[in-house]
């Protein structure tokens, strides 16, 4: 086997596990019952297999952490690869293409190569840590944030650990947010702001461990776009939560929402 780069690593990882949540659409599909409103389902499982096959293949002495089959590995690791095989599971039990396959790795507290699969449309964002690119039919293209759609997405997913003090939802309510900006309520979608497609995103929560957004973030950090906690701070700091926004006008706009 060809000894792949990190990066180049992460995107194969995640084009496996997006090549199996392809495959098993439209098919009948078992659930896995995890928590109130949280479920798993055969293309949970067999996605996050496939991309544990190609890490375990070319990295044997990495730490994993999957979603769905937890740490394996050293847990002293330095090197430990994050797995989130579908996010938008609900999406995809009901049919709806609106998902993202995501792969990362953090050696220590940084995040060096990340990959954001979307299955359908044959791209996988990806970065190398420095540069962030998407790739569809085998060509790569540099990302490029902009704020110019005025599409934000918000988060309205639990945890919400800082309510009642902060409430993403009550931005939708905001007349000055209305004025400015147009709301898409999604969940799997952080890379769209990296990539031009979003204007920002929004949520609460801790996510320094997230296997959710480790990617994305780390692709919109590579992109350029401003990266922090929901009162302006660096990411994973304090309150914890994350305004990603394409720009400094954007994130300032929202920082000054949020704080009212």
């Amino acid at each position: 086997m060809v000894d792949l780069g990190d990066a180049e690593l992460a995107l194969a990882a995640a084009r496996a596990g997006g090549a199996v949540v392809r495959d098993l659409y439209r098919e009948p599909l078992a659930r896995f019952e995890k928590s109130a409103g949280d479920f798993a389902t055969t293309a949970d499982l067999e996605a996050e297999k496939a991309i544990l096959e190609v890490i375990r293949t070319a990295r044997p002495d990495d730490a994993v952490v999957g979603e769905e089959s937890g740490l394996t590995g050293a847990g002293e690791a330095e090197r430990r690869w994050m797995v989130d095989p579908l996010c938008g599971t609900l999406n995809y039990a009901v049919r709806n293409m609106l998902v993202a396959v995501n792969v990362a790795l953090r050696v220590g507290d940084t995040v060096t190569a990340a990959a954001s699969a979307d299955p359908f449309n044959d791209e996988v964002f990806w970065t190398d840590g420095r540069r962030a690119y998407v790739r569809c039919g085998g060509e790569d293209e540099e990302l490029a944030p902009s704020a110019e759609s005025s599409l934000v997405d918000v988060n309205l997913d639990p945890p919400f650990p800082n309510a009642p003090e902060f409430r993403a939802v009550r931005l939708l309510a905001d007349e000055r947010f209305v004025e400015r900006f147009r709301p898409r309520v999604v969940s799997s979608t952080v890379a769209w702001v990296a990539a031009g497609r979003r204007a920002a995103y929004v949520t609460d929560g801790h996510l320094r461990d997230s296997v959710h957004f480790a990617s994305g973030i780390a692709l919109c950090q590579a992109a350029g776009c401003v990266v922090t906690g929901i009162h302006g701070q660096p990411v994973h700091t304090g309150a914890g939560g994350l305004i990603v926004a394409a720009d400094q006008e954007t994130h300032a706009a929202l920082l000054e929402m949020i704080a009212a």
